[in-house]
């Protein structure tokens, strides 16, 4: 067995840092754009701070119906971010200057279809991210691009009853294929779920299933993983197919524990 000491990282390890659409794009309503399930997250600061995530991981119907409402004066950081949307270029012009070798980043799904059930893409979506990664060869750098980052469709929720429906998959499959054929000359590593066995912990967040006063919640939390495991192996081939160089896997949740 080899013990060496390895004195450099490899030649091509890839340096970078990573982020989510819905974590800082913002323009939630620009562009063609349709409200996400992380849209829907409030938060309120009066509240103290230890019931700060309860106002998302247990989210109510009236949370989200209130979400929906166009006039609602509540406020919603996820759809505010640091506005990465009109300032992309010079995001990335720093993270070349921190010597960024790649960028691991998301598609918002509602950008590219804005109820997910949608027949043909948003073009105005599909256009912005063509830029980003365009800014990214500028400088070198590497996307990894994840497309399902806790921003699935709320459409595809309220309507569908979210993951546990295997319509979802479908949706899913046409939204990952219509990436891979626009970007198969920018990207090449994708992920096709982040943390996908975090749909244990947080059904909303990662399935689009509003717990409250929700039958059979079990069975839809691991119905809703088994289509995702589906969905998932259906993106991996035609990445393949359609990308033949590509690398592709999916993300888990993992914390290291240092006693």
């Amino acid at each position: 067995m080899d013990f060496t000491v390895r004195k450099h990282f490899p030649k091509g390890f890839l340096w970078g840092g990573a982020s989510a659409a819905n974590q800082l794009e913002g323009g939630w309503n620009e562009g063609g754009k349709g409200l996400s399930v992380a849209d829907v997250y409030t938060f309120d600061s009066s509240l103290p701070k230890e019931k700060w995530l309860d106002q998302w991981l247990m989210m109510t119907h009236d949370q989200v119906k209130e979400a929906m409402n166009p006039d609602s004066k509540l406020y919603y950081p996820k759809r505010v971010g640091n506005d990465f949307y009109h300032h992309y270029k010079e995001d990335i012009r720093l993270f070349g200057e921190m010597g960024f070798k790649c960028y691991r980043m998301s598609i918002a799904w509602t950008r590219i279809f804005p109820r997910g059930d949608g027949a043909e893409p948003n073009e105005a979506g599909l256009a912005f991210y063509d830029s980003v990664f365009d800014e990214c060869a500028t400088y070198g750098i590497q996307p990894m691009v994840s497309l399902s980052h806790y921003e699935m469709p709320l459409t595809l929720g309220v309507e569908y009853g979210g993951w546990a429906n295997r319509k979802l998959i479908d949706f899913y499959v046409k939204f990952a294929t219509t990436c891979f054929k626009r970007y198969k000359d920018k990207v090449k590593y994708w992920l096709t779920f982040n943390e996908i066995n975090c749909i244990k912990h947080h059904l909303f967040v990662s399935a689009g299933i509003v717990e409250e006063n929700c039958e059979n919640i079990e069975q839809k939390r691991w119905q809703s993983a088994h289509h995702q495991f589906v969905a998932s192996a259906l993106a991996t081939k035609y990445c393949h197919e359609i990308i033949p160089d590509s690398k592709v896997g999916c993300m888990v949740s993992y914390q290291l524990l240092v006693p």
